[in-house]
């Protein structure tokens, strides 16, 4: 290319922008139903909600939080879910900071395909790390995702 631009090259991302965005039915149901926490990613599980890591993260530790209940809004979620859900997203808010000394946490739930829900007929929580100066200028300025460290290493430094 003569174009004077660098390239940072992420071939693991088209699994994600070619794949079947909902393989063998919605993702957070499967996973949700699933016994193979390691296999899925899930980080815990609790009577109404469960967390797991992001398959495909925008930062190292991107975590999700899931209600068991398939709803695309909060406001269809059971009481006790709806407080379920938001104490693991404290919980692991928390647990990100302390194990993986990050410096903040994006929490964010995108609701609809005009706010940029990939999935949007079951709601989710993202929480992504973040530290001072990391590489999150990268997706703006370079469409890229810079990931420091593998999905499975990564599982077994934050499962309790």
């Amino acid at each position: 290319m003569t174009d004077g631009l660098k390239r940072l090259w992420a071939p693991w991302r088209i699994g994600y922008i070619l794949g079947d965005k909902a393989p063998n039915g919605c993702v957070f149901c499967r996973k949700g139903a699933s016994k193979d926490d390691r296999a899925d990613l899930v980080l815990e599980r609790g009577a109404h909600a469960y967390v797991l890591l992001n398959t495909f993260p925008y930062n190292p530790g991107h975590l999700m939080v899931a209600p068991y209940v398939h709803v695309a809004l909060p406001a269809e979620l059971p009481v006790e879910t709806q407080h379920e859900l938001w104490d693991l997203t404290v919980k692991w808010q928390c647990r990100l900071v302390s194990v993986m000394k990050a410096g903040g946490v994006n929490v964010g739930i995108n609701l609809g395909a005009v706010a940029g829900a990939g999935i949007i007929d079951h709601m989710h929580v993202h929480l992504v790390p973040r530290w001072q100066g990391d590489t999150n200028f990268m997706s703006t300025a370079g469409d890229t995702r810079v990931m420091s460290q593998a999905l499975e290493e990564l599982y077994d430094k934050l499962k309790p």
